[in-house]
């Protein structure tokens, strides 16, 4: 395999999707949130289902590269991969459990993005550095497959509403309701252990993708092929959810894989035109910062806006009541929501510039 240039479009996409997921998580008010900026309820999607599988796609992407230096020393990736998993889900679950002296660990919530993002590179991980990528295809559709006749084969009726599915049954039994998100009205987690599955099949089609154009040396060629395999990735999710599995985010449909991959792909070959062949780079310097330190600037951002919400102003959090007294009375409602969200991320992207200017990578 021929050394490459590193390819900037990496970076700036990783960065684009920390960037968005901080924006659409501290809206100033949840009341008044555009709804391209919500997630959809249950089947279906917005723009905003597409920014956590992205960055799950680009953890895969990013692999196939950075496991070349391993390719003499499979002992030393192992310890890596085991490391960083173990890590980034500690951190997740420190969020989780933060402040620690108001919050019982029988009420903490064991799940959430970041142990998600932990879980899913931790076996995506092993998987591609032990499997060739024949076997890599084959896992990933029976992966896919597979989740589809789990999660059919309860014989409860309606397998995949938010009530029955089995994801939720089985962090139940595994759980209990304590532990679990309870957003969606009943308890019910997005990121249980079962549909955690699927977002290994993500990590997969994005470690193919990346193995896939480092077998190609020109840059032209690297985007045909993207554009050429996307439509048929967005083809087939398509077709399966009419044949009865919904594109849905909360358990994360097989369907919604192939869907969210293809877009993915779709995009990473938009960037990888504009700025590896067109070298159009000036206007990603703000996702590059965020790229270059993605997981602790995201965990930053959460750890922040917690404590912003411990403060209290009358009877208003902190983060409220700079929205009720600054952004709402100087923007209106939801553009005031949307402003409040995006100064809250360039205010975490100072510390990530930070970082970015003294060359410094904190890896999670």
């Amino acid at each position: 395999m021929k050394n490459q240039k590193r390819l900037l479009s990496i970076d700036v996409l990783r960065g684009m999707t920390i960037f968005f997921m901080i924006i659409v998580n501290t809206p100033g008010s949840w009341e008044y949130v555009y709804a391209p900026l919500h997630h959809a309820k249950w089947n279906g999607w917005t723009p905003t289902d597409l920014v956590f599988p992205f960055f799950v796609f680009i953890v895969g992407l990013a692999m196939a590269f950075s496991f070349r230096k391993y390719a003499e020393d499979k002992s030393q990736l192992v310890r890596k991969i085991v490391w960083r998993t173990v890590m980034i889900f500690l951190v997740g679950l420190l969020l989780n459990w933060y402040p620690f002296f108001n919050k019982s660990i029988a009420d903490l919530r064991i799940f959430g993005v970041l142990q998600r993002i932990a879980l899913a590179y931790g076996f995506g991980a092993l998987l591609c550095a032990f499997l060739n990528r024949r076997a890599l295809l084959i896992s990933l559709v029976v992966i896919l497959l597979g989740y589809w006749g789990i999660l059919l084969s309860t014989g409860v009726e309606d397998p995949l509403s938010l009530e029955n599915n089995l994801v939720r049954m089985i962090d139940l039994k595994l759980f209990g309701e304590n532990h679990i998100y309870h957003g969606y009205g009943i308890p019910f987690d997005p990121e249980g252990l079962l549909s955690t599955l699927p977002t290994v099949g993500t990590v997969i089609l994005g470690f193919l993708t990346g193995r896939l154009i480092q077998q190609i040396t020109e840059n032209h060629q690297k985007i045909k092929l993207l554009v050429l395999i996307a439509p048929g990735l967005i083809v087939l999710a398509y077709l399966w959810q009419f044949l009865g599995f919904p594109i849905n985010k909360p358990i994360w449909s097989s369907s919604y894989v192939l869907l969210t991959g293809g877009l993915a792909m779709l995009l990473f070959a938009l960037l990888l035109w504009l700025i590896d062949v067109r070298e159009y780079t000036n206007w990603t310097y703000v996702f590059r910062v965020f790229g270059m330190n993605p997981l602790i600037s995201y965990a930053l951002s959460g750890l922040i806006i917690k404590t912003f919400s411990l403060v209290r102003i009358g009877d208003q959090s902190l983060y409220g009541w700079l929205y009720s007294h600054f952004f709402q009375s100087a923007f209106g409602n939801y553009f005031g929501s949307f402003m409040q969200a995006l100064t809250y991320t360039m205010f975490i992207w100072l510390f990530a510039w930070q970082l970015y200017r003294r060359n410094t990578i904190i890896k999670l």
